[in-house]
């Protein structure tokens, strides 16, 4: 054939090892210890990433202070972190909840500042005009004008958090899909090595559809919001006085 075939095997080897993979109990071990590690890793670093970003968006004296360290730590390649991870954490699933964290840290914080400074100032002048508090501020005005660059950070974030929780497993582990994809390369398996990749990348897929799906429904539930908030504040700034 034209790729030898110890480095690329026959198709039908490759499905045989995914239909073993599939009927495999420890499989359903190591990608409950991933999908753990990506959920928890990813929520947690999400979560954070939202408040930061929404404090970084108010505040003009803090994003100019904290914007360029954050670039530049989001720039640097993650695993070099990897070490102070293990060190910290330890090899378990501990180490992999931290990296997932930290991979998704970046892209929703970014995206969530992004999407708070390009709310129009109509809409902030408007609620301090009616007194509304923090929270008020930040459920009727913040969110709603940025679902959709938050949205899309958690779609960038679910990938990377992917990434990095499996890179994690590929360095050290006692379990997880990275390390069931490390052992096979180092046992010379390569049908269940590319087994594992394809499901792999079919579970990235699947959640990445998941992901489009929800930001379709929200952009569908938020149309009638929008229409109406925007009735309404055109209404409110006739009365204000506001120019938009």
């Amino acid at each position: 054939g034209i790729l030898y075939n110890d480095v690329v095997p026959h198709i039908w080897h490759i499905v045989i090892a995914v239909f073993y993979e599939l009927i495999s109990a420890s499989f359903y071990r190591d990608f409950g210890m991933t999908f753990a590690a990506h959920s928890v890793g990813f929520i947690s670093g999400a979560s954070i990433a939202v408040l930061v970003g929404i404090w970084l968006g108010t505040s003009k004296l803090i994003r100019e202070a904290m914007l360029p360290y954050l670039n530049a730590i989001g720039s640097t390649p993650k695993i070099i972190f990897l070490p102070i991870l293990f060190l910290m954490f330890g090899v378990g699933i501990e180490s992999k909840m931290a990296k997932g964290a930290m991979s998704a840290f970046f892209p929703v914080v970014f995206t969530t500042t992004l999407g708070m400074m390009l709310i129009n100032p109509v809409l902030i002048r408007v609620g301090r005009t009616f007194n509304l508090n923090k929270w008020q501020m930040i459920t009727k005005i913040y969110m709603p004008a940025m679902v959709n660059p938050v949205i899309t950070g958690f779609r960038l974030g679910v990938a990377i958090t992917v990434i990095g929780v499996l890179v994690a497993e590929l360095k050290f582990a006692d379990g997880g899909l990275g390390y069931r994809l490390g052992i096979y390369y180092e046992q010379f398996q390569i049908a269940p090595m590319y087994a594992v990749i394809v499901l792999i990348f079919a579970l990235a897929a699947a959640a990445n559809s998941g992901m489009t799906k929800l930001q379709d429904r929200v952009n569908r539930h938020m149309a009638p919001t929008t229409s109406k908030g925007k009735k309404a504040r055109a209404s409110a700034s006739g009365g204000l006085g506001v120019v938009n």
